[in-house]
């Protein structure tokens, strides 16, 4: 049976072939205590973990005129040595110059005609450390399973998690263009069977199907005002090939204590942190920071429990403004609490999910020129992108090492000049800011601030002293 790509993850590779400048890989850096392993002790220890990942072994091949969606198959040349690159930085080794290396690695698209994926062993950082950038294409996975490959690669002990399951993998023989062009005709012709059946099925439940049809139609109206452009600034535009890196950090029980004293989400509290430190780019660059000058697209997961593992797009997203113009951190933070709170109750994210649930049962040529059209529309209304992806909160090791941190990289596309990740590991929120090269030159200000903002805020949720000769 041929695996097809959902309409959902198709259009990240549209969005990536519209524009021949972008590269929609999604990233994250494992920092690991030293020494760094052999290149072929990490090929060994890799190999064995390739029968969980089955898409780690298969390449995309995409039909002709666009007649269904692109399919997995196996890879009869696929060369593990090929994946696994080595680099090492130069002296220090610090912050900075393993910024320069990711903003580097990720300015490059994947090679479509393999396998989506990199691994990139990065020596010489300063403490003897060494890190592992995984790269992969954001048509394979999200964030959430992303992070699961951590499960899947690393272990949760420094012992190991004991005998792999006996690879037996063999490629399948490639399917010629046109058995793939009869089997996308073939679902064509079966499409409007398809739809009756869940029309029947629909009408068995009326009741709940009445309930999700006026909730879809209410998100879809909260969804339609995203249509209307954000307030012009420097913030968006056209972008280049090459993009910078930098990181914020932060203790997580600092974000939890603000979190619990202000009565809001982990998530509120990082938006309004990265709110205020738009805010300060904006003054910075000169420019007015208008309540309407910075939406966001803010993901959504939208997985039911114990599908982390799909290796695909299963995402949703709401559209908020971010509330730049507030200059006080307390007021902000509630300003994104309650605009969240309404996107919420608008239904903004369900009804994503509804419209992303019925194209993967519509025929696909329509359903793929609709996202193209849709992905187009927004451009000019959506500034920046934050994704806040939640992390092991215990620690991971590789081959006996410890991971000491994990750092989120988020691809920019579509006029968005900068993007902003947060994940968490441990003891950690760590933010990774993505900037264009040439238009979004002031990356490490813009990290430099959020983690100022998030200060702000642990400092004015703080409980107040009593002296002691009171």
């Amino acid at each position: 049976m041929t695996d097809h790509l959902s309409p959902l993850d198709t259009a990240f590779l549209d969005l990536e072939d519209e524009e021949p400048q972008v590269s929609l890989a999604i990233s994250s850096v494992a920092v690991m205590e030293g020494p760094a392993p052999s290149h072929d002790e990490l090929l060994a220890a890799l190999a064995s973990r390739l029968p969980l990942v089955p898409r780690y072994r298969q390449k995309l091949r995409q039909l002709p005129f666009d007649l269904g969606s692109p399919v997995w198959v196996d890879d009869p040349g696929f060369d593990l040595d090929y994946h696994v690159r080595r680099v090492a930085l130069p002296p220090p080794g610090g912050d900075a110059e393993l910024c320069e290396l990711v903003g580097d690695i990720m300015s490059q698209r994947l090679d479509r005609a393999r396998p989506l994926w990199e691994y990139w062993v990065v020596e010489g950082l300063s403490g003897g450390r060494w890190a592992l950038v995984s790269k992969v294409h954001h048509c394979m996975v999200d964030g959430v399973s992303g992070t699961h490959l951590y499960y899947v690669i690393f272990d949760l002990s420094p012992e190991g998690s004991g005998p792999m399951p006996e690879d037996t993998w063999s490629p399948g023989p490639e399917p010629s263009t046109w058995s793939l062009v009869a089997d996308a005709l073939r679902e064509l012709a079966l499409s409007p069977v398809e739809q009756v059946r869940m029309i029947r099925q629909a009408l068995r439940t009326p009741e709940e199907t009445a309930r999700r049809l006026a909730g879809t139609a209410r998100g879809l109206a909260s969804l339609a005002g995203a249509l209307r452009p954000a307030f012009g600034s420097t913030l968006t535009g056209p972008i280049g090939e090459r993009r910078r890196y930098a990181l914020a950090r932060a203790p997580i029980g600092d974000v939890l204590d603000v979190k619990r004293r202000a009565g809001v989400s982990l998530n509120d509290v990082v938006l309004s942190a990265i709110s205020g430190a738009f805010r300060r780019l904006l003054v910075q660059r000169g420019e007015d920071p208008d309540p309407q000058a910075v939406r966001s697209l803010v993901p959504v997961n939208v997985r039911a429990r114990g599908e982390e593992g799909i290796y695909e797009n299963r995402v949703s997203c709401m559209l908020p403004f971010l509330p730049v113009h507030l200059a006080d951190p307390v007021e902000r933070l509630r300003a994104v609490h309650e605009h969240l709170a309404e996107l919420k109750a608008a239904m903004e994210a369900q009804a994503g999910e509804a419209m992303t649930t019925l194209a993967a049962h519509e025929p696909f040529p329509p359903v793929n020129w609709a996202l193209r059209l849709a992905a187009r529309l927004p451009q000019r209304s959506v500034v920046t992108v934050t994704t806040n992806v939640p992390g092991p909160r215990q620690p991971l090791y590789l081959l006996g090492r410890r991971t000491l941190e994990i750092l989120p990289y988020v691809p920019i596309a579509a006029r968005l000049r900068t993007g902003v990740s947060i994940f968490t590991y441990c003891d950690q929120v760590a933010f990774g800011v993505t900037g264009d090269y040439d238009s979004a030159p002031e990356v490490s200000q813009l990290a430099d601030a959020i983690g100022a903002e998030l200060q702000a805020l642990v400092t004015a949720y703080r409980p107040a002293t009593v002296p002691a000769d009171a």
